[in-house]
């Protein structure tokens, strides 16, 4: 079975479409979503109704939180604030609802989704290096977890060692542990204006990053910063 996996939509409808055809056509039967539906841009009603329409395995995402909650926001600047504030006003109770409820982990059949981190998931901690990596390791029980959060596709690897990096395709090899970012459908930050996800062939032990152009909501051209957590 092939799976399309994904991550921060961020509210990016066009963005999700995008991916979502080019899963379709690519043979993918089974959607897995790494959190952080919402949040960003102006759709996060409609993306969690097309999420939860194609009947995803979904973890949450910090933003996801953030909206699906009236938490206080005080660690935000006045923009990320407004935002959340958007996103709070256009999701229905219905889907606030189904947000809050979901998992912060989930454990499938030879895998594992958690948006940010295995060791403290609820901390929304950030993966970019070998050490924060053996971190989140140190809980995995699975051959392979998939996350997001970062906005940036890299994979890492454990044996005797932890190593890593940006990735086109990793063949899962036994006796090994991999922990696989997927990057971003709605907000890439790798300076690739082009959404991304990764087709996970469970037969064959592979994970492909795919790159996909889209249009941001109101008809423009895609872009790419680099931004750095917040």
């Amino acid at each position: 079975m092939k799976y399309a996996v994904f991550s921060d939509i961020h509210g990016n409808l066009p963005a999700l479409q995008a991916v979502l055809r080019d899963a379709e056509g690519n043979g993918c039967e089974g959607y897995l979503c790494a959190g952080d539906i919402v949040g960003e841009y102006g759709q996060p009603e409609e993306c969690v109704e097309m999420v939860r329409s194609i009947g995803a395995l979904c973890v949450k995402g910090n933003q996801d939180e953030y909206c699906g909650t009236e938490m206080t926001l005080d660690g935000f600047n006045e923009n990320a604030r407004e935002r959340i504030r958007g996103a709070r006003e256009a999701l229905s109770e219905e889907s606030k609802e189904w947000l809050n409820k979901l998992p912060l982990v989930l454990d499938g059949d030879g895998f594992t989704l958690v948006h940010a981190t295995l060791d403290h998931p609820e901390r929304w901690g950030y993966v970019f290096d070998k050490f924060a990596a053996a971190a989140s390791f140190a809980g995995q029980k699975s051959a392979v977890c998939f996350n997001g959060h970062t906005h940036v596709p890299v994979c890492f690897e454990r044996d005797q060692v932890v190593r890593g990096g940006t990735y086109t395709q990793v063949s899962f090899l036994h006796g090994s542990k991999y922990l696989v970012n997927v990057g971003s459908v709605g907000q890439p930050r790798d300076g690739i204006a082009k959404s991304s996800y990764v087709i996970y062939d469970e037969d064959n032990k592979t994970t492909t990053l795919k790159r996909i152009d889209f249009m941001m909501p109101g008809g423009g051209p895609a872009a790419a910063p680099v931004i750095q957590p917040r």
